[in-house]
C-alpha cells in the first residue's frame, strides 16, 4: 500500500471518528439506594439493553431497571455555573432512552456550564403499582442525595432542576408536584433535605391529562409553590399537545412563571438531535430561559 494511500484511509477514518463523536463518560455514578429500592420483589430480571425493533431510530433503550443510579457529568471549570439539572429519560415508564434523553443532554447541559445529571429510574412499571410511584420515590431520593452532595459535586444546592421528556416529563412533573413528604420511609439523612426542584424543564411530557379530558392527571396537583417551568411541545405530538397546554394553563393560573414554546411540527422523541422542523432548536429558547433566571450566571 503507498503512503499516500495509507495517508488517505487515516484521514477519512479520523473525519468520519470526529463526526460521529465520543460519548462522553460520567465523572461519577451514584447509587440511589443503599439496599434493596422501595417495594421492590426480586420479580425483575437483570438489566438489559433492548434490542431496536426495524426501522427505530438508533437510540439505546435501557430496561429492567432495579438498581437506580445518578450519573454525574461535570462541565469544564472555566463554564461551570453551580447549576445542577436531573434528567429523567423518556420511554413510556418502559425503556429509557438512555443516550437520546439522557447521556446527550447531559454533555449538552456541560456545553452552557450546567452539570447534567443523568437519572436511571427503574423501569419497567411495576404490577399491581401506579406506573410513575416508583420512579418517583427514585426522582424524590435522586433530588434529596444531589442536594446532600452539593459541595462534593460543586454545584449550588439552591441551584437544583429536574428536566424531563415525555414519560421522564411526566416523572419531572409530578416530582415538582409532590415534594412535600417523601413517598418511601426516611433512608438516611438524604431525605431529610428538600426534594422540590428549584426549576424544571419539560420536553414533550406525556401523561399530564387525564385521557381526552382537559382535566390534568390525578397526581399532577399545581399550587403557587410548583416550581418555574418551561415547556416544549409540538401540535403533532401523538400524545396529544393538550399535555402542555392544560398544564401551562394551571401553571398561569397559579401565578407559577411559566414559558411556553409551541411548534408546528416535529412529531416526539427528537431528543435535542437535529432535524429540519423547528423545534429542534428547542435548546437554545432553554438556554435563554435558564439566562434569563440568572441559572448560568458563574458565581
Amino acid at each position: 500500500m503507498s503512503r499516500f494511500r495509507t495517508l488517505l484511509i487515516t484521514t477519512v477514518v479520523c473525519v468520519a471518528f470526529t463526526s460521529v463523536g465520543i460519548a462522553a463518560e460520567p465523572s461519577q455514578v451514584i447509587s440511589l439506594w443503599p439496599a434493596t429500592a422501595p417495594g421492590e420483589k426480586g420479580d425483575i430480571g437483570p438489566e438489559r439493553d433492548q434490542p431496536p425493533r426495524e426501522g427505530q431510530k438508533p437510540v439505546r433503550r435501557v430496561t429492567d431497571v432495579t438498581q437506580p443510579t445518578l450519573s454525574v457529568f461535570r462541565p469544564a471549570a472555566d463554564k461551570d455555573t453551580k447549576t445542577a439539572v436531573v434528567i429523567c429519560p423518556g420511554g413510556g415508564y418502559s425503556i429509557l432512552a438512555w443516550d437520546l434523553e439522557g447521556t446527550e443532554i447531559a454533555e449538552w447541559f456541560n456545553s452552557i456550564g450546567v452539570t447534567g445529571i443523568v437519572l436511571k429510574y427503574r423501569v419497567p412499571a411495576r404490577k399491581d403499582r401506579p406506573r410513575h410511584e416508583a420512579p418517583l420515590q427514585d426522582a424524590q431520593r435522586a433530588i434529596g442525595i444531589v442536594r446532600e452532595r452539593a459541595s462534593e459535586l460543586g454545584i449550588d444546592p439552591q441551584r437544583v432542576g429536574v428536566l424531563g421528556f415525555s414519560a421522564g416529563g411526566h416523572l419531572a412533573a409530578t416530582l415538582s408536584n409532590n415534594y412535600q413528604a417523601r413517598t418511601y420511609e426516611t433512608v438516611d439523612q438524604a431525605d431529610g433535605l428538600s426534594c422540590r426542584p428549584d426549576f424544571s424543564l419539560l420536553i414533550y411530557p406525556a401523561y399530564l391529562v387525564q385521557n381526552k379530558s382537559t382535566e390534568l392527571a390525578p397526581e399532577i396537583k399545581v399550587t403557587d409553590k410548583t416550581p418555574p417551568t418551561f415547556i416544549a411541545m409540538t401540535e403533532d405530538d401523538g400524545v396529544r399537545v393538550e399535555c402542555a397546554l392544560y398544564y401551562y394553563v394551571a401553571l398561569k393560573n397559579a401565578k407559577v412563571p411559566a414559558e411556553m414554546h409551541l411548534y408546528p411540527t416535529g412529531g416526539h422523541g427528537y431528543g435535542l438531535r437535529s432535524s429540519p422542523a423547528l423545534v429542534t432548536t428547542w435548546p437554545h429558547r432553554a438556554e435563554e430561559w435558564l439566562r434569563s433566571r440568572g441559572l448560568l450566571d458563574r458565581p
